[in-house]
């Protein structure tokens, strides 16, 4: 829960971060940890109970995605300024997800505090519901602050609709197998090219959509869903049929929603 004000509090006490980054949305599982997936007996209904580190997925009480229902318009919610430079390419199929790891430079700024821009990646379908809307596609830039123990996810859904030429770029370099990563370093990209005209966005405290669930994050959705072609969706299905996490109880947040064209 958090007061409708410009200030930010993220309570970093609430976890360890050396727990809590390695396992960021789409991190690589490595032999020696818990193993997970989003079916049968390691699916989301079950990651509580695979591994001690897992507990939050199953006992915390801010967790996401959420549908996202009655949001209330706050005049105190500042416009989120996009910092995104360019990156060489770098691409990871982990087996979750397909993830671009990004450059150091980039980020975010709200209400006057940085968010490092470290990696972003997809679902299919979304994970985020608007009033129990689902969309074909979800795309999470994850901003992460280590030495002050943050995290902020801008969510973006994607709904099928015209070509998006980054999303293009992307899968052309996308690699099949699991656990391969391709790295061109004379590829450049720019999240930027994935952000909407309009960036007002619903806003909440939550957690990682993936094990370890760990709370303390928050997340910003952006309200206007941006578009890929239908080829684009089929060919990110291919690889991944459905890695989205369903929706968790919302147990009393408030969720808030900017409108900067009043």
């Amino acid at each position: 829960m958090f007061a409708p004000s410009t200030k930010l509090a993220l309570a970093s006490s609430v976890f360890c971060t050396a727990l809590l980054f390695p396992h960021l949305a789409g991190a690589q599982s490595k032999p020696s940890e818990p193993q997970w997936g989003y079916a049968g007996a390691d699916g989301p209904d079950h990651w509580g109970d695979l591994d001690s580190s897992f507990a939050a997925c199953k006992a915390g009480t801010r967790q996401s995605p959420i549908d996202i229902k009655d949001a209330t318009e706050s005049p105190d919610l500042a416009p989120i300024r996009f910092d995104y430079k360019l990156s060489p390419l770098k691409i990871v199929n982990n087996g979750q997800t397909i993830r671009v790891d990004y450059e150091v430079g980039s980020g975010i700024v709200v209400n006057g505090i940085s968010f490092p821009l470290t990696q972003f990646h997809f679902h299919h379908r979304s994970e985020t519901e608007i009033d129990g809307q689902k969309f074909d596609m979800e795309l999470h830039l994850v901003h992460q602050d280590p030495a002050a123990g943050r995290i902020a996810v801008v969510a973006i859904l994607i709904k099928s609709g015209a070509e998006n030429a980054l999303l293009r770029d992307l899968l052309s370099h996308a690699p099949s197998k699991v656990g391969e990563e391709v790295e061109k370093k004379k590829v450049v990209i720019n999240a930027a090219g994935f952000l909407p005209a309009d960036q007002n966005y619903y806003v909440f405290d939550g957690s990682l959509t993936t094990p370890p669930c760990s709370e303390g994050v928050r997340w910003y959705v952006l309200k206007q869903p941006i578009e890929a072609s239908p080829w684009q969706i089929a060919a990110f299905a291919k690889l991944y049929p459905n890695n989205a996490r369903p929706v968790e109880p919302l147990n009393g947040r408030t969720l808030l929603q900017s409108d900067f064209h009043k």
